[in-house]
């Protein structure tokens, strides 16, 4: 099969890779017939994530349709459609037993294109497939679910529930890239009093309010100042950083109100300051965290229902083929105003609305 391969930081390319196959009783083999491009995965290419070793599939991301199954696998079988999930769960440690998922100690968490191979390929094995894929239904884009892979479960785990959004919040949100976007729409559901989007990249920032941004402000503009202007100099009561370099997690800080939440979604390759010498006093609490994904089948009941954006996300489409072109697209995306990068197999479903 042809598949995206890691080489090495800054190198990567469209390879024949062997075919996966079965390898424990709980695995799956599945035809990818969508897959995407994380920022996550930009971050490997820059070599912030070293874990990831040379010859690794890269993706983590995928909708497509199981074509084999183990021995031990019970809730899926061959020919279903299946939401792949980011984060591979065992069901039996100390965290899965929390529904910590993302946290698991029997060889689960965040696997997929980081420690085994991902989904940016024509096939995938999935381990520990009873827990880690969801049964799609018909009426639901592939398209679309494949934003519940990752950014939705997210942005709304790690960014909104553990920022504790609450009726009424003044809510900023620092980086308005897909996380960012799906932490705007997911936050929306607490009804906050306004949700503030900052971004260096104008596009993004539009994007930002078709989402439900209120106020939408660029990086140059003193955004710290706007924040506290608006609240009356107490600051936001969540700050949600969505980027994942020093600077905007140290504004984050910076916007903050005293007992307020600073939830930390981006993923961060170098080292950020902490003024503890500020903040000791202030009662602010700070959360950082990798999605769990316990609360996608709640995200795919909403999806099916008509009540997530998932299909605002999704900018630009390529073939699976062209997956480099992809990643160029992606990579610059204040240039092409990509968002979310959707790549499409041979197979690709494409039920009716």
């Amino acid at each position: 099969m042809q598949a995206l391969v890691f080489h090495g930081p800054g190198q990567s390319s469209w390879d024949k890779v062997p075919d996966p196959g079965i390898e424990q009783a709980t695995d799956i083999i599945v035809r990818v017939d969508t897959t995407t491009i994380c920022g996550t995965d930009l971050h490997i290419l820059k070599g912030d994530v070293p874990e990831v070793r040379p010859g690794t599939v890269l993706g983590h991301e995928a909708v497509g349709e199981v074509v084999e199954t183990g021995a031990d696998v019970r809730t899926v079988h061959r020919g279903d459609r299946v939401l792949v999930s980011c984060i591979s769960s065992c069901g039996r440690c100390h965290y899965c037993r929390r529904q910590a998922y993302g946290q698991c100690l029997g060889s689960g968490g965040w696997i997929l294109g980081h420690l085994i191979d991902g989904t940016q390929a024509e096939y995938v094995r999935i381990p520990f497939a009873d827990l880690s894929v969801h049964r799609l239904p018909e009426t639901v884009q592939s398209n679309d679910a494949v934003l519940l892979s990752d950014i939705f479960p997210t942005a709304y785990e790690v960014g909104v529930l553990n920022g504790r959004v609450q009726p009424g919040d003044t809510v900023v949100v620092v980086g308005a890239g897909p996380i960012g976007l799906a932490a705007v729409a997911t936050a929306k559901l607490f009804s906050p009093g306004k949700i503030v989007a900052v971004d260096l990249a104008d596009a993004r920032l539009r994007a930002a309010a078709r989402l439900g941004a209120d106020i939408v402000v660029n990086a140059v503009e003193q955004p710290v100042d706007v924040v506290k202007d608006l609240t009356g100099g107490l600051g936001a009561q969540v700050v949600i950083e969505a980027v994942g370099v020093p600077e905007t997690f140290e504004m984050c800080t910076r916007m903050v109100r005293p007992g307020g939440h600073v939830a930390n979604v981006g993923v961060h390759g170098k080292p950020a300051r902490l003024h503890l010498e500020d903040l000791w006093i202030k009662n602010v609490t700070i959360t950082t965290g990798l999605v769990d994904t316990y609360s996608t089948p709640v995200l795919l009941d909403m999806l099916a229902a008509g009540r997530l954006p998932a299909a605002e996300l999704a900018t630009h489409r390529f073939a699976l083929g062209q997956i480099e072109e992809a990643y160029d697209t992606f990579h610059r995306a204040a240039e092409t105003g990509a968002l979310k990068v959707l790549l499409n197999g041979a197979h690709t479903f494409a039920p009716a609305r």
